[in-house]
């Protein structure tokens, strides 16, 4: 029959993915289907759940047919997905509501708002361990119990969306302590959903799946979903977890004190601790092996390069050659800083933040701007560490580097001499699918636990030291842009009115 092996479901946002991944972490076959967003109105954005249930139908039907005997030597189906969907479904299992608000869906700013200027964050922290944000499927509960008030009440579970693929799968719900933990609703000191949050914010306990442990085996995979994805019935299926969780474990960062960058369209730092690191600007994952990975958002990370090449070269300029023209430019660009904070920011008072550059003067060039794009968003991540190192009370060693910006070496030399601490960056890029993987050969037994899969599994093929000439450099800039950042803020709601009179003028 051959050696058994893992089926890896990702259900992200832009693409169902399956892969098939042996005892040694090796992807054998992966497969893609890819489905759309819906944009409905400013801030909004859904997708079809039916359209996730096609692309793994699509997908794992592909893998299966790529690999001799797959069917026969699937050990388990482990899922991963996008967080925060807010997925609605009824007695019997069927959508109450076809569409479902996504991560990225900001409907519920006023909201948050109105939750945050009713309660003191020190009071509410402690029982949520995130600080309030449109993110969390607590406050879109609350948008769909008021706007969609049918879907809301046909509803008997609320689930995330790669919960909704596993009861296709197995008939049976759960969802898993990561995707629990930031929902706004779990308490963290138990465990379980937090009957006092429930209660200020009027969503009914009942309709909650049940938070089980991604390392459970949820159910076995059906007569109907074998014949829908050509797997074979009875194939346990586990709990699986987020893919933001997936990812950590599946790069090797899966013990107390390790540190991890994110870099795709956002930049995400996280460092794993034994609890949850309560702060207003610090949100707080549960990992995937028990712990907690307090994290900071950077909302314009690669989207800060794309920004540049858009409105700096007007996309004249691949994303090789900006770079390449950036490395043009001195360390430290002659004193040009870049704020990067083009869309706000997702936490603190000052969401209505603004990306500006600073200290240009007639020496400088377009190179200089491209190289102060790359260093501004090296600089408010070195901000977000010290704040996570502060919290934790303990020094960041060295920084695991993941997602589409670990392909750049300018920009990791860049950060790492930044950061004052070595980069490494894992041999296999597919990290939520290693992540998946390693749950799955604990879960059958190959390995002890998540984390010692997840440390036999990952390779790092490079590592990426400071370069001390930059690293003096930087050091000496940190202090000005943390002032910088500070300063600015006070300007940003002069911003807001003004634009604010312009729209008046505009519609006269």
């Amino acid at each position: 029959m051959g050696e058994e092996i893992i089926l890896a479901i990702d259900v992200g946002t832009g693409s169902v993915r399956a892969a098939l991944v042996d005892a040694a972490g090796r992807i054998l076959a992966i497969a893609q289907r890819e489905h759309d967003q819906i944009v409905p109105a400013f801030g909004w954005s859904e997708q079809h759940a039916e359209d996730w249930w096609t692309g793994v139908q699509a997908s794992v039907s592909q893998v299966l047919g790529r690999v001799d005997g797959a069917r026969d030597r699937v050990a388990a189906v482990v899922a991963c997905g996008q967080m925060h969907g807010t997925v609605l479904v009824d007695e019997k299992g069927a959508l109450a509501r076809s569409l479902v608000p996504l991560w990225n869906d900001k409907r519920t700013t006023e909201l948050v708002a109105n939750y945050e200027a009713a309660h003191w964050i020190d009071d509410y922290l402690p029982r949520t361990g995130n600080p309030a944000s449109p993110a969390w499927p607590a406050f879109r509960l609350q948008w769909l119990r008021e706007h969609d008030r049918p879907a809301y009440e046909r509803a008997t579970a609320v689930c995330a969306p790669k919960d909704f693929i596993n009861l296709r799968l197995t008939g049976q719900l759960a969802i898993d302590r990561t995707e629990a933990a930031c929902s706004f609703l779990m308490d963290p000191r138990t465990g379980q959903w937090s009957d006092a949050t429930c209660d200020e914010l009027d969503i009914d306990r009942r309709k909650l799946a049940s938070i089980r442990s991604p390392m459970d085996v949820l159910g076995h995979v059906t007569q109907e979903a074998a014949s829908a994805t050509g797997l074979r019935s009875g194939t346990p299926v586990l709990v699986g977890a987020s893919d933001f969780a997936a990812g950590l474990l599946g790069s090797g960062v899966c013990r107390r004190g390790m540190a991890s960058e994110m870099l795709g369209t956002s930049c995400i730092v996280t460092l794993v601790a034994d609890a949850p690191l309560l702060h207003p600007e610090v949100c707080n994952l549960g990992t995937i092996e028990g712990g907690w990975g307090g994290f900071m958002l950077l909302e314009s990370g690669g989207d800060a390069m794309r920004w540049a090449r858009r409105a700096v070269h007007g996309k004249q300029l691949s994303h090789a050659e900006l770079v390449a023209h950036a490395a043009g430019a001195p360390a430290g660009s002659d004193g040009l800083f870049f704020l990067p904070y083009l869309t706000g920011e997702r936490l603190g008072a000052h969401r209505n933040a603004r990306a500006q550059f600073f200290g240009l003067g007639a020496a400088h060039g377009s190179a200089h701007l491209d190289r102060a794009v790359l260093e501004g968003v090296a600089f408010a991540c070195k901000r977000h560490l010290g704040m996570l190192e502060r919290a934790h009370g303990a020094r960041i060693e060295r920084i695991v580097a993941s997602g589409g910006g670990a392909r750049n070496a300018l920009w990791l030399r860049i950060k790492a001499s930044v950061y004052g601490v070595p980069m490494v960056v894992p041999s296999e890029a597919e990290c939520s699918i290693v992540g998946c993987a390693a749950m799955g050969l604990a879960a059958t037994g190959r390995h002890a636990d998540a984390s010692a899969a997840a440390e036999a599994l990952v390779r790092w093929d490079r590592e990426v030291l400071p370069d001390p000439q930059w690293q003096e450099v930087y050091a000496r800039m940190q202090p000005v842009f943390e002032r910088l950042y500070l300063h600015s803020q006070a300007l940003y709601d002069d911003l807001d009115m003004l634009a604010k009179a312009q729209e008046k003028a505009h519609a006269r």
